[in-house]
C-alpha cells in the first residue's frame, strides 16, 4: 500500500452520491438485495455470499458443511488471497514482544513494547518504538470503532480474568496475551483503511498517548450511526446480509461447542497426567527393592514418564495455541454483529426518511431531500465497505484455521510418535534382559 493511499473514512467501491439512481426518481421500490443475490426463474431469492458459496437459510448448517467452507486445501492460498488489498508492498510494520512487569504503589499492571517500521510519510521518523499497557489497546480499538464505524475492527483479547482461576501475571498468560495483541495489531496495520487511521499513527508513534484527548476526529458517518434515532426499524435486510448473519451464527455455535470440548480434553488429560505419574513414582520405587527386575522397572518408570512429558507439550500447545484462536474468532463474530446492526441501523433510517419523503412528494410535489440522499450514500457505503471486510476476513479465517488444524495435526503426530519410541526403546531394554538370563542359566 502506498503512502498516497486515501485517508479517512474510504468506502471499497462506493458511488458518488450523484451517480447512484434515487428511487425517488423512477419508482418506490425497496432497497436492492444488491448484487450477490440470484433470483432463479420462478422469482426465489437465493442467498449467495460474497466468495460465492451459497448458503440455506432454512436450516442451520452441519458440522460437515460448516468446516467445508473452510477449504482447508493446498489451492486455497492462490483463490483465497484479499481482492481488496494493496498489489504494492507493504510499508507499515508493527511488532509486539517484550513484556514488562510493572509495580507501584498504586497498582501492578504489564507493557508490552511495540516496535513499528515504516514509509509512510505520515510518520515523522521511519522507526518508533513505545511502550504500551493493554488499556492503551482498548483505547486503540475504541477510537477506530468510533471513527470507522462502516469497518470490522479485529478483536482484543478479554480484558477480565476469573480470579483464582487465571493469574495475569503468569508467563504463560502475559504470553499469550502478548500473542494476541500483536496479531490485533498486525491485523490493523494490514488494513488499507484503518492502517491510516490517525488515532494508530498516534498510537504507535507517541511518547506519551494522551487518551484523554484522544484527537476527537469522527467521520459523518460515524456521527450520524452514533445518533441514529430508535424510531426507525428495518423492513427487510438485503439477502445478502441475512447470509452473513445466519452463517456468523451458526460459525459462533460451533466454535463454541468445539471449545467446550477442548476444554473438557484438557481437564481429562491433566487427570490422566496426574494418575499416570503416580504409576511412573510406583515402578520406580519398586525397581528400588527388586535388584533382578531393576532394569526392566526403571524402563517402565522412564518410559512412563516421557509419555507423560509428551502428553504435557500436547495440553500445552491446545491451551496456548488452539483455545486462543479458537476464542478469537468467537470475539471477532460479535465484532461482524456489531457492524451488521450499524448497517441495519443505516438502512433502517434511511427506509424512514424516504417513506416520509415519499409522503410529502404526492402531496405538494416537493423535490427529494438532501437528508434522503445523504442516508442512501450512507448505506452504500456500508455495504461496500461491509463486503470488503468480509471478503477479508473470509480469507484471513481460512489461512488461520488451515496454520491452526494443520498445527493441531502435526503435534499429535509428534506426542504418539514419542510415545511408540519410548515404548521401543523399553523393548530393546526387554531384550537384553531376556539374553542375559539365557546367558546365567548356560553358565
Amino acid at each position: 500500500m502506498s503512502a498516497g493511499a486515501p485517508r479517512g473514512l474510504a468506502s471499497s467501491g462506493q458511488k458518488p452520491i450523484g451517480e447512484i439512481l434515487h428511487p425517488l426518481c423512477v419508482a418506490e421500490e425497496p432497497l436492492s438485495p444488491g448484487p450477490d443475490v440470484t433470483v432463479d426463474t420462478e422469482g426465489e431469492k437465493e442467498a449467495v455470499l460474497t466468495n460465492g458459496t451459497p448458503v440455506e437459510t432454512s436450516s442451520p448448517a452441519s458440522a460437515s458443511s460448516l468446516f467445508n467452507r473452510l477449504q482447508l486445501d493446498d489451492d486455497l492460498e492462490a483463490d483465497g488471497r484479499d481482492p481488496y488489498a494493496s498489489t504494492e508492498a507493504h510499508d507499515l510494520f508493527v511488532t509486539v514482544d517484550d513484556p514488562k512487569k510493572h509495580v507501584s504503589t498504586m497498582e501492578t499492571y504489564i507493557t508490552y513494547r511495540v516496535s513499528t517500521k515504516t514509509t509512510r510519510i505520515e510518520f515523522d521518523l521511519p522507526e518508533y518504538c513505545v511502550r504500551r499497557r493493554y488499556q492503551d489497546f482498548d483505547w486503540l480499538r475504541i477510537k477506530l470503532e468510533d471513527s470507522q464505524p462502516t469497518h470490522l475492527i479485529p478483536p482484543l483479547p478479554e480484558k477480565f480474568v476469573m480470579k483464582g482461576v487465571v493469574d495475569r501475571f503468569s508467563e504463560d498468560f502475559v504470553e499469550t496475551r502478548m500473542k494476541a495483541l500483536d496479531k490485533f495489531l498486525k491485523r490493523v496495520a494490514d488494513h488499507p483503511v484503518l492502517s491510516f487511521n490517525p488515532h494508530l499513527n498516534a498510537f504507535l508513534s507517541a511518547k506519551d498517548l494522551n487518551k484523554r484527548q484522544g484527537l476527537a476526529l469522527l467521520t459523518k458517518v460515524g456521527e450520524s450511526v452514533k445518533h441514529v434515532a430508535g424510531g426507525y426499524k428495518l423492513k427487510v435486510r438485503p439477502a445478502e446480509f441475512c447470509a452473513m448473519g445466519e452463517y456468523l451464527d451458526t460459525f459462533s455455535q460451533k466454535l463454541g461447542t468445539i471449545d467446550r470440548i477442548a476444554q473438557r480434553i484438557l481437564f481429562l488429560q491433566s487427570e490422566y497426567l496426574t494418575e499416570v505419574r503416580e504409576y511412573s513414582s510406583v515402578y520406580s520405587s519398586w525397581a528400588g527393592s527388586e535388584e533382578e527386575l531393576q532394569r526392566p522397572l526403571e524402563g517402565v518408570s522412564c518410559t512412563v514418564s516421557k509419555s507423560c512429558q509428551a502428553l504435557e507439550d500436547l495440553s500445552e500447545n491446545m491451551g496456548q495455541d488452539f483455545l486462543p484462536v479458537l476464542r478469537e474468532y468467537v470475539l471477532y463474530v460479535e465484532s461482524m454483529k456489531n457492524v451488521l446492526r450499524k448497517r441495519d441501523q443505516s438502512q433502517a433510517e434511511y427506509e424512514g426518511r424516504l417513506e416520509a419523503a415519499v409522503l410529502r412528494r404526492q402531496e405538494d410535489k416537493s423535490p427529494i431531500p438532501v437528508e434522503v440522499e445523504k442516508c442512501q450514500d450512507r448505506v452504500e457505503c456500508f455495504n461496500a465497505d461491509l463486503k470488503a471486510d468480509w471478503e477479508r476476513w473470509q480469507s484471513n479465517k481460512r489461512q488461520d484455521f488451515k496454520q491452526l488444524l494443520t498445527g493441531v495435526a502435526d503435534k499429535n503426530i509428534h506426542y504418539f510418535e514419542t510415545c511408540q519410541a519410548a515404548w521401543e526403546s523399553f523393548i530393546t531394554v526387554l531384550q537384553d534382559k531376556q539374553t542375559e538370563d539365557r546367558t546365567g542359566e548356560t553358565n
